[in-house]
């Protein structure tokens, strides 16, 4: 299960979240004053954001499937494993047609920040092993 300590998911109480394999601790809200709304994540000083519909774009994606998902972390630019969530994530056949990350040269990752908030919010099982991590829908 995701490790939350505190946080109601608002930049003022974001949520603090481990990654997949629990090395790293990072910060998440989500932010609607924005248009698409976004999961914004703070790892140290660097801030990714994603669009927020990537969460129940992928979820929608992991109920089709039915099955475990390998996540397939890379940071944009890096080759990602065909199938992974990672691919999808940042393939042109999925529903926004391309990256869900919105800031260029921090789109990628996705796999490894945005799963364990769709833990957090009930919507995956997630797997917490070293590497090559799995998730599913719930």
């Amino acid at each position: 299960m995701a490790m939350v300590t505190y946080g109601s998911g608002t930049k003022d109480d974001p949520w603090l979240v481990k990654t997949p394999p629990q090395t790293s601790d990072f910060q998440a809200w989500k932010d609607e004053s924005v248009a698409p709304p976004q999961l914004v994540v703070q790892v140290g000083t660097t801030q990714l954001s994603y669009q927020w519909r990537g969460l129940e774009d992928c979820h929608a994606m992991l109920k089709a499937r039915g099955d475990w998902v390998a996540l397939g972390n890379a940071d944009e630019g890096k080759p990602v494993a065909e199938g992974s969530v990672e691919a999808w994530a940042r393939d042109a056949a999925n529903p926004v047609g391309g990256y869900y990350g919105l800031r260029k040269g921090y789109r990628g990752r996705f796999a490894n920040y945005v799963t364990p908030v769709m833990e957090l919010l009930g919507l995956v099982e997630l797997e917490h092993g070293p590497r090559n991590n799995r998730v599913r829908a719930l």
